[in-house]
């Protein structure tokens, strides 16, 4: 399943320039994820406080298309592209109606909050919900 959200580019996120720095679409992406989460209905605070899972950025690779704008109004797309046993990659990409800002990848893993453990395998409260959007 994908999601999608509207965000406004402001003041704080450009350089003196008034172009998107690029630190800014970071943000963007972790915001596009945690909706995404919440759209599948996984509540990242109770996963982390009742089931003792966080979800951390491994990896991340990001392709710059064009610069944002202040002013611009971007939409922001999230999709899980593929997962295994021990991670999940979501698909993102950070576009207006009519051009490509960003394309990136994220991949994330499952991590005990209480002991900053790895987990073998993405837990199963997890799993159902990737292999259903994958």
């Amino acid at each position: 399943m994908k999601h999608e959200f509207e965000q406004k580019v402001f003041y704080s996120d450009t350089d003196a320039y008034g172009v998107v720095w690029h630190g800014s679409y970071l943000r963007w992406l972790e915001m596009g994820r945690c909706l995404w989460c919440e759209s599948e209905g996984i509540n990242l605070i109770d996963l982390a406080d009742n089931h003792d899972i966080v979800l951390p950025v491994v990896g991340l690779n990001i392709r710059y298309k064009s610069s944002a704008r202040l002013g611009d109004n971007m939409i922001i797309e999230t999709c899980v592209e593929k997962y295994n046993a021990l991670s999940v990659t979501f698909k993102q990409v950070i576009r207006s109606k009519d051009k490509v800002f960003l394309e990136a990848e994220v991949e994330v893993v499952a991590v005990s909050s209480s002991s900053g453990k790895l987990f073998r395998k993405i837990p199963p409260v997890l799993l159902e919900v990737f292999e259903k959007c994958a």
